[in-house]
């Protein structure tokens, strides 16, 4: 026979002991401190019900912006490549061959042609005064103010083929290819025979100068009308010759060539040296000079670049200073050249100084 008084289970209450105290009251932080508060995952709703307890965590406050991670470590490689030649020694012409140094025929030809037209020139302006139809004066005032027009001119020349066109230039595109090629190679001017640097101004002259003294002649112009041809003439040509000596070694000049320069009769060396120095705008005028000081010093050459600048958008080479063509080839570059694996067609003759 069953008992019918069931054991009735009471719910088990958990000693004082084994009991969780309530969260406490929220704390009164600084405020360097803010309180937050999170819950637990809401994944489970019926679990967070039963055990719902309060967690509370300090973060710090502060004004700072919080800090950025840095990129992981970079990892070098060792590798082993091949330098290539750098492009300044490849953008420009290479150094003259010695056989590019000597005079040909039709150099010695043009040349003669050329010193031919201006003596004739100056005879007639002899002649004219022997005849009495002028005093000496006028002829030899004719050929100083020749002289100081012609560094003017060899100023602008100089300036013109430095900073626009290149060798594909219609006429002066030789001109232009050869003085590009001297601001690399300045010393080898000092290399060239007479008739080698002196021939293109030379044929310039008699194609122009002995139609100009006849035009002259025929026009019954004075003695002095003909000194200023001739003396023009003479001094354009030679300018190159005075250019090269502005790049020799004082113990190689010419007797009486470095008292002329020093007394500026004809551009020193130390003038021309200037103009192969950054920035590589001044002292343009190789005949003797006494342009240099004033062209430079009012600017008109950068007057003249602005001018073309804004007329044709075209930027002249001396606005960039790193410009492969300005920059000489010394013997570092040719080394190397030498190590990047360069054939050699530089060569490595030293460059001549101009501080001897």
């Amino acid at each position: 026979m069953h008992n019918n008084n069931l054991i009735r289970a009471e719910p088990y209450s958990c000693p004082a002991l084994f009991q969780f105290p309530q969260p406490p009251l929220p704390f009164q932080f600084p405020q360097a401190l803010r309180l937050t508060q999170t819950s637990a995952s809401s994944s489970s709703r019926a679990r967070t019900r039963r055990s719902r307890a309060a967690m509370y965590t300090l973060t710090p406050r502060c004004h700072l912006p919080p800090l950025r991670r840095s990129p992981p470590p970079c990892q070098a490689a060792l590798t082993t490549t091949t330098p290539s030649p750098p492009p300044s020694l490849s953008s420009v012409p290479s150094r003259a061959d010695p056989d590019e140094l000597r005079s040909t025929w039709p150099q010695r030809a043009w040349t003669l042609a050329g010193s031919a037209a201006i003596l004739s020139s100056l005879s007639t302006s002899a002649s004219l005064v022997a005849a009495g139809s002028g005093s000496p004066a006028g002829p030899l005032a004719a050929a100083l103010a020749a002289y100081s027009l012609a560094d003017l001119a060899t100023g602008v020349y100089h300036w013109l083929v430095d900073n626009y066109g290149d060798a594909s230039t219609p006429v002066l595109g030789p001109q232009i290819a050869a003085f590009q090629g001297h601001h690399r190679y300045p010393s080898t001017i000092t290399r060239r025979e007479p008739c080698n640097n002196l021939h293109a101004l030379a044929r310039a002259a008699a194609l122009a100068l002995a139609p100009a003294d006849a035009a002259l002649s025929a026009a019954g112009a004075p003695a002095g009308a003909h000194a200023f041809a001739g003396a023009f003439a003479a001094c354009v040509v030679l300018s190159q010759q005075f250019h090269a000596w502005a790049h020799e070694k004082r113990r190689r000049l010419p007797p009486g060539v470095e008292a002329l320069q020093d007394a500026g009769v004809l551009v020193s060396r130390a003038q021309h040296a200037a103009h192969h120095r950054q920035p590589y705008n001044t002292n343009y005028c190789i005949v003797s000079g006494m342009w240099n000081g004033v062209l430079d010093r009012y600017r008109v050459f950068e007057a003249l670049e602005m001018v073309v600048y804004f007329r044709t958008g075209i930027r002249p080479r001396s606005w960039d200073d790193t410009d492969a063509s300005w920059m000489e080839v010394t013997g570092a570059d040719v080394a190397a050249t030498a190590t990047a694996g360069d054939d050699g067609s530089l060569q490595t003759a030293s460059i001549s100084s101009d501080c001897d």
